[in-house]
């Protein structure tokens, strides 16, 4: 049994943010929804949470609207390995334990720290000039700056590594010396990292095309150096993975609100007015896992965006998807997003 598993009981009307605290403290990907007695009424699970983003639906909604209903469980008189075996077949990590219909504990599969070793490729874009950070840019590539003491690069790279990522790739083009110098051949790291350099700006795409030929023909992860994000790779990873498709796109929810009362009209008539209305839209986050036939496809030297390489392949009636992050995510664009990183690095 599961300890401290209380931790994961939620009512029905916790919103749908409370719910996701609950899912990351207990690292089991799922929390179970009860009533006041305990009885079960539902389970939701890290997918739940991001299908009610693609959905639009507000993160301050009661988890009810997005819980599964109709949860897998297991009952007080099940041995363990039947618990174990149901769990395995189903490919869930805990699962409620009822009395009747109440839950007296949760079961859950032991987790290794590290879920498993990627050999998969993660290729990070740090040659750009970060010219929105100057001064600080002046003489130190962006994704070096520092917080709290250590490059913003060495961070993103600490996060693969705690993933189970082993194998690096580095786009440099703006003082790329001050990026070998620090990392090296990332062996005092315990990893590989290789380098390649961009002589001229490729676009946010274009590196593709300088990646080694004898990599791995696996999918890999592509970053831009300036992301902070606690996303679990491997989830993404799996997901990329799972659905087929040429790539995945990680796309974060971007909501605007118009600071005026909108005029919807018809042939000069007012048919409505709507009062400061907002919009939400997904918006790129600058992280991506792509199958070999995307990568492989942008020649040498050849000057690409990532938005045009999508598009390409769209055209192609490859299957592209979006992977909707609910985890902590920043990019540092601006003096403001740098502090703010400073501040969330501290609070942590």
């Amino acid at each position: 049994m599961a300890k401290d598993w209380q931790s994961v009981l939620i009512l029905p009307e916790v919103s749908i943010v409370d719910a996701i605290k609950a899912i990351d403290k207990s690292g089991l990907r799922l929390a179970v929804v009860v009533d006041k007695d305990r009885n079960l009424l539902g389970t939701v699970s890290d997918g739940d949470i991001r299908r009610s983003i693609i959905e639009n639906i507000s993160m301050d909604s009661p988890v009810s609207g997005i819980m599964n209903s109709s949860p897998y469980y297991a009952n007080k008189d099940e041995s363990t390995a039947s618990i174990i075996k149901k769990m395995k077949s189903n490919s869930i990590l805990a699962i409620p334990v009822l009395d009747k219909r109440r839950v007296i504990g949760l079961e859950a599969l032991m987790l290794p720290s590290i879920t498993k070793t990627n050999d998969n490729i993660v290729f990070i874009m740090a040659g750009g000039f970060g010219k929105r950070l100057s001064p600080h840019t002046i003489n130190c590539p962006k994704p070096m700056l520092k917080l709290n003491g250590k490059p913003i690069l060495e961070t993103i790279i600490n996060n693969f590594k705690s993933n189970g990522f082993s194998n690096f790739i580095i786009s440099t083009h703006f003082l790329p010396e001050v990026i070998k110098d620090h990392f090296k051949d990332g062996s005092s790291m315990g990893l590989n990292i290789d380098y390649v350099y961009e002589a001229d700006p490729l676009g946010t795409a274009g590196a593709l095309g300088l990646l080694p030929k004898a990599i791995p023909n696996k999918s890999i992860i592509m970053i831009n150096g300036d992301i902070l994000t606690n996303v679990d790779y491997n989830k993404l990873l799996d997901f990329h993975e799972s659905s087929s498709s040429s790539a995945t796109v990680a796309v974060r929810n971007y909501e605007h609100q118009v600071p005026f009362g909108v005029i919807q009209s018809e042939d000069f008539k007012i048919k409505d007015i709507v009062e400061k209305p907002s919009y939400k839209y997904f918006v790129n986050a600058g992280i991506y896992v792509l199958s070999p036939e995307i990568y492989k496809s942008v020649k040498k030297g050849e000057k690409i965006d990532m938005p045009d390489l999508i598009k390409r392949h769209l055209t192609l009636n490859k299957d592209i998807s979006i992977y909707p992050l609910h985890e902590y995510w920043t990019d540092i664009g601006s003096p403001d997003d740098f502090n703010q990183a400073i501040n969330y690095k501290k609070s942590k």
